[in-house]
């Protein structure tokens, strides 16, 4: 009984305070998406007097969003299904097999999660240089294609990190049962082991994209106007006369609903995922 009185009062000392503390600024991008710019620049109103969705049609004429949200979708897909194929196979081989410098390999996986992204920046802008001045035509600086280079060198290796420790978890008989049936090894891997392993791969491919989407570093230094992402263009809505702030609310909004609708989705499978790999 004391233990649910002390578990009541947490909830309502620190839950409660802390959804108070996420939905407000929430509530404030909405509304500011719904009012005129004149009111979002003048006095803070909790509720809207004067509703309007002009934010809403104005901000795609406003800056270029459309190709700013079609950059972001080729980048950030591209990245994830390059992440998602490559893990599995690098995941299954750890996972499975024996081989020399396997334990400094999964080491050296693991050790890349503890480096700072800024320090590979530098780097990578002098690679993509050198590599498209020795080419003689723009390959990888300032094109989607270097972008999604520069995003799988950070989504690769957790992801392959994160598959192997869910296919550990796999019985090896289930392999052997395909086996001794005269599947192959690579027959194995698609009939058996990843069907057992789709809330890990489900739960890569979402970690994967989620990075990509909401990324700004990189795509802030190796984009041009033409292959500009969603998360540098919006910075467009300020201008040096003015701040578009309804429109900059209201494309947040629009930029948060496939992330949001893509989490609700696979929810299960994305926790599920999680949890295996955690405790593993």
């Amino acid at each position: 009984m004391r233990e649910q009185l002390s578990f009541r009062i947490f909830r309502w000392v620190v839950l409660v305070p802390l959804a108070v503390f996420t939905i407000v600024p929430l509530y404030v991008v909405l509304t500011s998406a719904l009012k005129p710019l004149r009111d979002v620049q003048g006095e803070f109103q909790w509720w809207p007097t004067n509703l309007t969705l002009a934010p809403f049609v104005d901000m795609w004429s406003t800056v270029p969003l459309a190709d700013y949200f079609v950059n972001s979708l080729i980048v950030t897909f591209s990245a994830m299904v390059f992440s998602v194929v490559i893990a599995i196979f690098a995941a299954y081989a750890i996972s499975r097999y024996n081989f020399r410098g396997r334990g400094a390999f999964s080491g050296v996986i693991l050790s890349t999660q503890m480096f700072p992204g800024v320090l590979f920046l530098l780097p990578l802008f002098i690679i993509f240089v050198n590599i498209d001045r020795s080419l003689g035509f723009t390959f990888l600086y300032q094109t989607r294609i270097g972008l999604i280079v520069t995003y799988l060198t950070f989504t690769l290796p957790f992801s392959i990190w994160m598959l192997a420790s869910y296919m550990d978890g796999i019985p090896r008989a289930l392999d052997e049962s395909a086996k001794v049936d005269g599947t192959t090894a690579l027959g194995a891997l698609f009939r058996v082991i990843l069907p057992a392993a789709r809330p890990g791969i489900i739960a890569v491919a979402v970690y994967a994209f989620m990075t990509g989407w909401g990324e700004i570093l990189f795509a802030s230094q190796l984009t041009n106007s033409a292959t500009r992402t969603l998360s540098v263009g919006m910075q467009s809505y300020a201008t040096e006369t003015n701040v578009y702030w309804n429109q900059v609310m209201a494309a947040a909004l629009v930029v948060s609903v496939p992330i949001v609708v893509g989490f609700l989705i696979l929810q299960r499978y994305l926790v599920s995922g999680l949890t295996a790999g955690a405790v593993k």
